[in-house]
């Protein structure tokens, strides 16, 4: 199984984005999928879950009514829509999947998920 992500840039604060993750296993849609984001220096964290139907989402707070995330399973694809985008965005950013159960309390949890593929990286400039 990979996982791809793609679609960072560079962005002027304020501005919006939309990264994709493409994979390239089967059952795509038995999968919750979450994006996570890592700086330098720092461990690396949840940004958003959605589960395997798409009918819900969890957010970290600090992207709560700015990212939103979506999928569609019959093009194997999760999508991260970010807008208002604030310098403190800039990261390399991953997605994942885990197979776990889907409770909101845990899927915000790394150490659920696995399978990592490369980031893409955002940079918001100021």
């Amino acid at each position: 199984v990979q996982l791809q992500a793609f679609g960072g840039g560079l962005v002027q604060a304020g501005g919006s984005l939309r990264l994709s993750c493409v994979s390239s296993g089967r059952a795509f849609s038995s999968y919750i999928m979450g994006w996570f984001r890592q700086t330098p220096g720092k461990e690396r964290e949840f940004v958003a879950a959605i589960s395997r139907s798409g009918g819900s989402t969890v957010y970290a707070d600090s992207t709560k009514g700015r990212f939103t995330i979506s999928r569609d399973n019959a093009k194997n694809t999760a999508y991260l829509q970010m807008n208002s985008l604030e310098p403190e965005d800039t990261a390399n950013y991953y997605c994942s999947r885990t197979a776990w159960r889907w409770a909101t309390t845990e899927v915000v949890d790394i150490h659920r998920y696995t399978y990592w593929g490369q980031g893409t990286e955002l940079t918001v400039s100021s």
